[in-house]
């Protein structure tokens, strides 16, 4: 979508980009060898594009319960660090064999296999070098805590690791719908949802004490976003996916269009979109103003990349 065109909503979301984009920059600036083959496959891979939705949940989240924009900076960078080297491990050919990434080569295909690896490696040491050092202006160093912990889970066996595993395991097998949604509640969810997470403990007991309800918006996000990237791989233009269409067909993955059909899917979707709501409104009950977490929700199964 053209700059004029945008919603206010996606200006916002294209501010954050920014924000994130120039603080990743900042970030690697100070790093060693930055002149490196490693570095600068590092820097491919973390600042090619990408909507940083996540760095996104931890803002909006975090402001929610009235935190600056300072404090939340290294939970976000830390959280899009994570999700950078999740992606160009998930591209490898051991993996699932993509030679784009957001309309450009992925980091293997530019770098090479073995300093993709690397990269992916170094990003995700970045990332808790980035949660435990950073400054993190009025964060107790016990939520400090709690965001390490919960980072560490999500990326894990417990979160995005076994969730690609899992999804490795059912290539080119028949799945039925409660195994699909186990795979990507991992895979994809666990990395949204600990954004979410990450705001709230930004906020101590306060963030704490409404954790069901941001769990259940989360949850029910992080199910829908993969939803709706499974109906882009049937329908979205490779030129506006920035991938290629189509490739999870190709690799014999089970996809919500494949077992529900396009229309359930689409479906499927909005009633997670409407169970998302459901939280925020409990939440507005209690006096936090959830718009921006409304409009990204809506945001999540209209885009269109």
């Amino acid at each position: 979508m053209s700059e004029q065109y945008k919603t206010p909503f996606e200006e916002q979301l294209s501010a954050c980009q920014q924000h994130v984009n120039d603080k990743l920059m900042a970030t690697f600036s100070s790093l060693p060898f930055l002149d490196s083959p490693l570095a600068t496959a590092m820097l491919h891979g973390a600042v090619l594009g990408g909507k940083r939705l996540r760095p996104f949940l931890v803002y909006s989240v975090g402001e929610m319960f009235g935190l600056s924009r300072e404090s939340l900076d290294a939970p976000a960078l830390a959280l899009e660090c994570i999700h950078a080297y999740s992606l160009i491990h998930d591209d490898l050919p051991a993996m699932d064999n993509d030679d784009l990434r957001r309309g450009q080569p992925t980091c293997h295909i530019k770098f090479g296999e073995s300093l993709a690896i690397l990269a992916g490696d170094a990003l995700q040491s970045l990332a808790f070098e980035i949660l435990a050092k950073q400054d993190m202006p009025n964060i107790a160093l016990s939520d400090r805590l709690a965001m390490v912990a919960e980072l560490a889970t999500a990326s894990g066996l417990a979160g995005m690791c076994g969730g690609q595993s899992l999804d490795l395991e059912a290539e080119g097998k028949q799945i039925d719908l409660a195994a699909l949604e186990q795979i990507h509640r991992h895979k994809t969810g666990a990395l949204i949802r600990t954004a979410v997470r990450l705001g709230a403990y930004s906020a101590g007991q306060r963030g704490r004490e409404v954790l069901p309800l941001l769990d259940q918006y989360a949850q029910a996000i992080g199910l829908a976003f993969q939803v709706h990237d499974d109906i882009l791989d049937v329908i979205g233009n490779t030129d506006v996916i920035g991938k290629r269409q189509g490739n999870d067909q190709q690799l014999g993955k089970s996809t919500y269009p494949a077992l529900l059909g396009l229309e359930q899917a689409k479906k499927k979707a909005r009633d997670l979109y409407e169970e998302a709501l459901a939280a925020l409104t409990e939440l507005e009950k209690q006096s936090y103003n959830t718009v921006i977490l409304k409009k990204l929700a809506g945001f999540i199964i209209e885009r269109n990349s």
